[in-house]
């Protein structure tokens, strides 16, 4: 056999994405290319690794060892070169992080000034609702989760990072009068959802239910963007994080409804799996966060976002 490292990454990421064109584009090479390496590798083992079914890829139970044992060959290959970064005084890598739609506007503040020390490390960041941000820290394919709720079972390592405040919230235009309510406001107003799975969902849903309140679900969207947007619009109201809202409660083009009992609080919190052996990268950034996250929030937050 005359396999080569570059075969090897794209035949694991083709398994791990278990698509041609998903692999080409995490690997930042073209369809053929992938095609073309992917079929080099395969072709020499006397027993088939994948099987198209229903123009479906499908790995069998020999290319799921084969894939197993490519990916330790790959950490070590990547161990050798950390080790040679690491005696020059150099930190290189990836850190790979998932993150819930909300956390982007929180995330970059504790991630930039690591990567700006460390200009040898690769940074990637999936954005998507809680159910896939967990499912992607369980399957091994990040170092750590950004989450404002945190898993039930007890698997997970967490770092507290600040405070995170939700609102009930309208458009500037709404109809209500300036003063404040009480639970009692939920019968007259219509509630925009995030999509089930939606961690800013779960805290809003979880209040409905320990009040008891008597909602009214007007519709239900997939960001947190979108739900803004309709908001904005007129389209009806929504309990929504504070630090997604500040530019659009600043430009008057959202107004907080003051709710007695609310804000509704949560916390962020970086979270990743207790049992897993971090690359040197995500130690790394593991300690930066725990020394500096202090500073950052005091830099980077003003005072009426942590109260």
């Amino acid at each position: 056999m005359n396999y080569t490292l570059n075969q090897l990454r794209v035949y694991t990421q083709v398994v791990h994405d278990k698509s041609i064109t998903k692999a080409a584009l995490t690997l930042h090479l073209s369809q053929p290319a992938v095609s073309i390496q992917l079929k080099n590798f395969t072709s020499q083992f006397d027993i088939p690794l994948i099987e198209i079914i229903n123009k479906r890829i499908c790995i069998t139970d020999f290319g799921k060892e084969i894939a197993d044992a490519a990916t330790i060959i790959l950490n070590e290959v990547d161990a050798i070169e950390h080790k040679m970064h690491a005696y020059q005084g150099l930190l290189t890598g990836k850190l790979k992080l998932s993150i819930v739609s909300t956390g982007k506007y929180i995330a970059p503040y504790f991630i930039a000034e690591f990567i700006e020390q460390h200009p040898g490390i690769e940074l990637s960041i999936d954005v998507t609702n809680k159910t896939q941000v967990l499912d992607s820290l369980d399957n091994n394919d990040v170092d750590f989760s950004l989450v404002s709720i945190l898993p039930k079972d007890n698997k997970y390592h967490k770092v507290e990072l600040m405070p995170n405040k939700l609102y009930l919230v309208g458009g500037a235009k709404n109809q209500l009068e300036k003063k404040t309510y009480g639970n009692e406001i939920f019968k007259q107003i219509q509630l925009i959802y995030r999509e089930i799975g939606s961690g800013t969902r779960e805290v809003m849903e979880n209040y409905i239910a320990k009040h008891k309140l008597p909602v009214i679900k007007k519709m239900e969207l997939k960001s947190n963007e979108a739900v803004k947007q309709a908001v904005m619009a007129g389209l009806g109201y929504s309990i929504m994080p504070l630090i997604g809202i500040k530019n659009e409660i600043n430009n008057k083009q959202l107004e907080i409804i003051p709710v007695k009992g609310f804000p509704i609080q949560s916390t962020w919190n970086m979270i990743c799996l207790k049992n897993k052996t971090l690359s040197p990268v995500a130690q790394a950034f593991l300690n930066f966060i725990k020394r500096e996250k202090q500073r950052i929030i005091q830099e980077k937050f003003n005072e009426h976002e942590l109260l």
